[in-house]
């Protein structure tokens, strides 16, 4: 356990009138030790609130009095203050055990806690959930949740989760559903694994006993060079077009019984298939589009409407943290410098991975026309993680800066995706500041879509 630590207290809050500091420690709220959060947010939001302080050696009580609801304008460092609950599955294609050493401890993190899959939208196997944590989620109505299914043959399951329990597990993906949680799926696709018979058992059990579930994301596995488990394999072109038919199959099976698709492939599939993106209607409102569902047909459905003089296509963010005003933004939801260019309009450079620049290479020239300016795609082979790792949100300063180096284009303004650098760094710690510095470079970091450039260029 360790006491909630207050990173901010908002400027004109009732925390703030009573003298609440950043650094300081919540020992109790109305008597109360909270674990999270989540809890956190149900005591204080009575209108009478006592907290029990702690600053340095000096501890002490102070009551504030607000509005019933209103928020007391705290925000801490953490959304658990008791003990996460890590993973105890062994999955051999978990991208952590595929990072190599040396980079920040918080990356090598492995948690399966359903608070976190409710908070942030983290996928959680169940293979720790209990009774306990069942109660509470439905007495709390802790949803949306997102679980990882893999496949609903128990034998496949465990072997692919190594851990017995994973044979047994998704029997809480049926209470939670039975108790009308809701619930987001996620199929990671590993060939001559999950795919195949084994996918469609999946699909065609899913839809006849877990047919309430919200949606259901299926994605091809990513493999670093650092990965060393001999049986798994990347998606080729004939494997990606033959899982894509047997997805967009059983999306029409559900959509004659349930009237949605409920099965949904990821953008990473479409693009090694080389098959066309579906149609806007068909992804139901983007419920994964931050899983890789649909970020292709949103990236162009904004660009369609913007040309059009309309407002952009925004898919939501997923995860409750921005419901509870205590909850920190975490990992890839932490905040990404951002800001427009000053100064004379130069070409645009952006600056994306291999298959980011395979999607915005056909529309280059709509860009142009929309920005104003001439238009460059500088693709970023992701030499760090190897393998198939190709998406922006995995690029590492070391190599965007070999990019930008290489490039030599002082006139250029390099726009690079903001989903690289959460909290102004990398995955590899390389700051922003940094490839600046070392390349002379003018950088602007961007939000991943086209409303995001026009900001980034000053339009």
């Amino acid at each position: 356990m360790s006491n909630p630590t207050v990173l901010e207290v908002v400027s004109g809050s009732p925390a703030a009138g009573a003298g609440l500091r950043e650094g300081d420690e919540v020992l109790a709220v109305n008597g109360v030790f909270p674990t999270d959060v989540i809890e956190y947010q149900q005591l204080v939001d009575d209108a009478l609130v006592t907290l029990g302080v702690r600053r340095g050696d000096e501890t002490w009580e102070v009551g504030i009095t607000k509005g019933l609801g209103a928020p007391l304008g705290l925000r801490f460092s953490s959304s658990l203050f008791d003990r996460v609950q890590t993973c105890d599955n062994h999955c051999d294609f978990c991208f952590i055990r595929q990072l190599p050493p040396g980079m920040r401890k918080t990356l090598y993190v492995k948690d399966d806690d359903y608070r976190l899959s409710f908070l942030y939208g983290n996928f959680t196997t169940l293979t720790r959930f209990t009774e306990v944590d069942l109660a509470r989620v439905i007495e709390e109505r802790l949803g949306p949740l997102y679980v990882s299914i893999h496949a609903t043959d128990p034998d496949v399951r465990a072997g692919m989760l190594r851990n017995p329990r994973g044979a047994t597990s998704l029997r809480w993906l049926r209470e939670l559903l039975d108790h009308g949680i809701e619930v987001h799926g996620q199929v990671v696709l590993c060939p001559g694994i999950n795919d195949g018979v084994v996918l469609e058992r999946t699909c065609a059990e899913v839809l006849v006993r877990y047919a309430a579930l919200a949606s259901v994301a299926i994605v091809p596995v990513g493999l670093s060079r650092f990965n060393r488990v001999k049986r798994l394999s990347v998606h080729g072109p004939d494997d990606a077009r033959r899982d894509v038919e047997a997805i967009e199959h059983w999306q029409e099976r559900a959509l004659d019984a349930l009237g949605r698709r409920l099965f949904f492939a990821s953008d990473e599939l479409y693009l090694v298939a080389g098959m066309p993106f579906p149609e806007t209607a068909c992804y139901e409102g983007f419920p994964q589009h931050e899983n890789g569902i649909g970020m292709v047909r949103a990236f162009y459905a904004g660009l369609e409407q913007l040309e059009a003089g309309k407002e952009g296509v925004v898919p939501a963010v997923t995860g409750e943290w921005r419901a509870l005003p205590a909850a920190p933004e975490l990992g890839y939801r932490a905040p990404r410098p951002g800001g427009g260019v000053v100064g004379d309009p130069g070409p645009v450079v952006v600056v994306t991975g291999e298959y980011g620049a395979r999607v915005l290479e056909p529309v280059g020239s709509r860009l142009e026309a929309l920005l104003g300016s001439a238009v460059r795609i500088l693709p970023v082979q992701n030499e760090f993680f190897g393998g198939n790792v190709a998406v922006a949100g995995l690029l590492v300063g070391s190599d965007v800066e070999r990019a930008i180096g290489g490039d030599g284009d002082s006139l250029s303004r390099y726009l690079i995706p903001d989903v690289a650098v959460p909290g102004g760094r990398f995955l590899d710690d390389v700051r922003i500041e940094d490839v600046t510095g070392r390349t002379g470079a003018s950088i602007t970091v961007a939000a991943p879509t086209v409303a995001g450039l026009l900001e980034a260029v000053g339009r």
